[in-house]
């Protein structure tokens, strides 16, 4: 479903990464791990296209994303691809429903009350539907991420730090609802982090 091939990427004379060939197969849930500095970030967003390799390939689902530009690669991830950002980003004007409205249309999809209803009683939110975005605690937006990452039913669903900022019980919680949702949509899971808390969760590890 997802491999890389001879990765790298170069910031500056001073500083290129490279990272080891991967193969995810569809419905796979693994952990990427790796202390601060070691370029987890700059990864997931190679992953999900939001960088361009110095050299390398990422494929998801046969499609190489290197030959994306523009549109298509914008098309591309609001179709292929769910992202949960370390910090939560919305638009602190609009309710948590005008938030995930904007992302099913960002995407290429009609608005779909009925589908983020679901998603959002999936993750025991529902109440929060007309809520504004600023009103939640970390937890609640935290779990309104991954209803944003889940909503176009994505086959890719990349997450990095997710429980960074988060307590023992808020984290197990994040962690399950994802590993949950995942499975639900038979999505690949990815998630990057140096939260050791997470290990004994996944069996499957990648170690940078």
């Amino acid at each position: 479903m997802l491999k890389t091939i001879g990765l790298k990427y170069r910031y500056n004379d001073e500083v290129q990464l490279s990272f080891p060939p991967m193969e995810f197969k569809q419905g796979s849930q693994a952990l990427i791990l790796g202390q601060s500095g070691c370029g987890k970030t700059t990864l997931l967003h190679l992953l999900s296209g939001l960088l361009k390799p110095t050299s390398g390939s990422v494929l998801i689902g046969g499609t190489n994303l290197s030959q994306l530009s523009g549109s298509k690669l914008d098309y591309f991830r609001g179709q292929e691809i769910g992202i949960v950002f370390q910090t939560p980003h919305f638009i602190d004007a609009l309710s948590v429903k005008e938030n995930l409205f904007l992302a099913q249309t960002l995407a290429g999809n009609k608005k779909n009350l009925e589908q983020i209803g679901q998603v959002l009683e999936d993750l025991g939110i529902l109440d929060k539907l007309n809520s504004n975005t600023k009103e939640l605690s970390q937890g609640q937006k935290q779990r309104v991420s991954i209803a944003r990452a889940l909503i176009n039913s994505p086959k890719l669903i990349l997450a990095d730090e997710p429980t960074s900022a988060l307590d023992d019980e808020n984290c197990t919680s994040v962690v399950n609802l994802l590993k949950t949702q995942a499975k639900k949509q038979n999505a690949t899971l990815l998630i990057v982090t140096h939260d050791n808390r997470l290990s004994n969760s996944f069996d499957l590890k990648v170690q940078l």
